[in-house]
């Protein structure tokens, strides 16, 4: 096999290993966003003190993330906000929360900031076409 061959093979099996990677991030992002809704975490976010509006909001950008993350052009940039909210989990859960445990976000961002980093070409496309629209106008 050549060298052209064989890296071509071993850039198909990383991407189907990243994309396995982002449905099961995905998956449990969607199992976290809708356990958000239910009263299961009433009594942690009332301890938070910010109110349950953070709440719905975190459920709502947890499903949005989940699924952006499903999307080819949009998954770098869903993995990035999803960093950005397990940032947030991972604070509130050391300086908010009496009995915090920030294991579980920790390895959630760090999942997501490598599928972020993995997927940057996405973003740099995105921010590329951002840029462009933004000259034109």
């Amino acid at each position: 096999m050549s060298d052209q061959a064989a890296q071509s093979t071993g850039a198909r099996i990383g991407n189907i290993a990243l994309w396995a990677l982002q449905i099961l991030l995905a998956a449990y992002f969607v199992y976290s966003g809708f356990m958000l809704f239910g009263d299961g975490l009433v009594r942690k976010f009332d301890e938070i003190g910010f109110g349950q509006w953070l709440r719905y909001l975190t459920g709502v950008l947890e499903i949005l993330g989940a699924l952006g993350l499903l999307i080819p052009r949009l998954c770098g940039l869903a993995a990035l906000g999803l960093v950005g909210i397990m940032v947030g989990a991972v604070g509130t859960e050391l300086f908010l929360l009496a009995h915090g445990d920030a294991k579980l976000p920790a390895l959630l961002g760090l999942v997501a900031l490598v599928i972020a980093y993995f997927r940057r070409d996405t973003i740099q496309y995105l921010f590329a076409l951002v840029t462009r629209t933004e000259r034109s106008a």
